[in-house]
């Protein structure tokens, strides 16, 4: 069985005027369906208004379907017995960290949630440890955290969501507000916590070179999902992206110009070693 399974999933934001009345409605998620496996690093694609933020929300019950099932690790998302318990199965980390700093100390921090699920204090302090050296930020434990930097932000977040010990991470464009520095850190982190611990990633980006490390890419356009596959099999299709809007890896846009000029390298290639590589055995 799928740790996530959607199912026609259909949500709209309806707009109303100060009497309210209907004045319009937007469809953010249309029939769309998921299979996501436990331990599964997956990467949601899409342009602005895509709905892939919308999706998000509804993988941890911020938000619920007005048609279609989704069930998360077997649990109906739209029964309310259930609420709680996928939220403490499914945690957020959304772009701003700011957003989500609740107190003064990094350690702090990181226990807040833990901490209101009634976790006793004992283990708190093993998972707060452990949630911190996992992100590497266990240096920093005492250390407030307006002294950080974005990057340090938002993987004492990913710490804090961490310890309460979700199966699954969502995170919604969490490097959106980071230089590339930064990206590279929240990346790294993340990954890690998937090969290591075995958690599963939901990741929603519009950074190209961040789904290069997912198994699977689903890639949405006005609340459809329009394309799936590993992330070969997605940006081996540069005009069909172009075509929704989006962009690929600096990289494989290189390999296939090249290829349009006449080089025969392979499709889909994703990083420079591997270009490299593919030139190599044609000189």
């Amino acid at each position: 069985m799928n740790f996530i399974e959607a199912r026609k999933l259909v949500y709209e934001y309806i707009r109303r005027d100060e009497d309210d009345n209907v004045e319009g409605i937007l469809t953010a998620l249309d029939g769309v369906n998921l299979d996501i496996k436990q331990g599964e690093f997956v990467a949601v694609l899409g342009h602005n208004g895509s709905g892939k933020s919308t999706l998000a929300k509804h993988l941890n019950v911020l938000l619920q379907a007005g048609e279609g099932t989704l069930r998360i690790d077997g649990k109906d998302a739209r029964d309310q017995q259930y609420l709680w318990e996928i939220r403490k199965i499914a945690g957020m980390v959304f772009q701003n960290p700011d957003n989500q700093m609740v107190a003064s100390v990094v350690e702090e921090d990181v226990a807040f949630g833990p901490e209101n699920l009634g976790v006793p204090s004992g283990e708190i302090h093993s998972r707060v440890e452990n949630s911190l050296k996992s992100t590497g930020m266990l240096s920093w434990r005492k250390h407030s955290p307006n002294k950080l930097s974005g990057g340090q932000k938002q993987r004492v977040a990913i710490a804090g969501v961490m310890a309460m010990e979700p199966k699954c991470i969502v995170l919604d464009e969490p490097t959106a507000m980071l230089d590339p520095n930064g990206r590279k850190e929240v990346l790294d982190a993340v990954e890690r916590l998937n090969r290591e611990k075995g958690m599963t990633v939901i990741l929603i980006t519009h950074y190209m070179e961040e789904v290069i490390r997912a198994h699977k890419v689903y890639v949405m356009d006005h609340g459809k999902v329009v394309m799936q596959g590993s992330p070969r099999e997605i940006f081996s299709k540069v005009d069909t992206l172009k075509s929704y809007g989006l962009d690929v890896p600096q990289i494989t846009l290189l390999a296939h110009e090249l290829r349009k000029a006449g080089v025969m390298i392979p499709e889909g290639i994703l990083t420079g070693q591997e270009l490299v590589e593919a030139l190599c055995q044609l000189y």
